[in-house]
């Protein structure tokens, strides 16, 4: 058994822990802009919706949440350093928008519905934002 094991481990935790601290803050960070972002250019009022208890507002907006953070989570797997990770994550929450708002330009009609509550609108929108982020993270991921 390793003698030197309870310092090599305390040794490694001085060191990577605060480096790991420091790339989760910078990611939670990341989504916090991005889904403020999300519910500032969206054509959804989604607070009002939430507080009327719209399932089908809850669902896009939940879908946009885990669509934001697909992408973080691959450059925080991936990326070693945290400048990579804050410029690539900007990168990621950008054009992860700007492809969200094409897609919902493009679903208009199902938008129009969400806002009465059909969940069955809402679900084809937060497939197309998870669709989006996993094509978003794919793209993240260093060569």
């Amino acid at each position: 058994m390793n003698e030197n094991l309870p310092e090599n481990i305390a040794g490694a935790l001085g060191t990577g822990l605060p480096v790991l601290l420091l790339q989760f803050v910078i990611c939670i960070v990341l989504l916090i802009i991005g889904v403020a972002i999300y519910t500032m250019v969206t054509p959804f009022r989604e607070r009002e919706l939430l507080r009327h208890g719209n399932v089908a507002a809850a669902t896009v907006l939940s879908g946009a949440a885990v669509a934001l953070a697909i992408p973080l989570a691959a450059l925080l797997a991936t990326t070693r350093t945290a400048l990579d990770i804050l410029v690539w994550g900007v990168v990621a929450i950008l054009l992860q928008l700007i492809t969200v708002l094409i897609a919902s330009h493009a679903m208009k009609r199902l938008q129009l519905r969400v806002d009465d509550g059909n969940l069955a609108a809402a679900l084809p929108i937060a497939a197309a934002q998870l669709a989006i982020a996993l094509l978003n993270a794919a793209a993240m991921v260093p060569v």
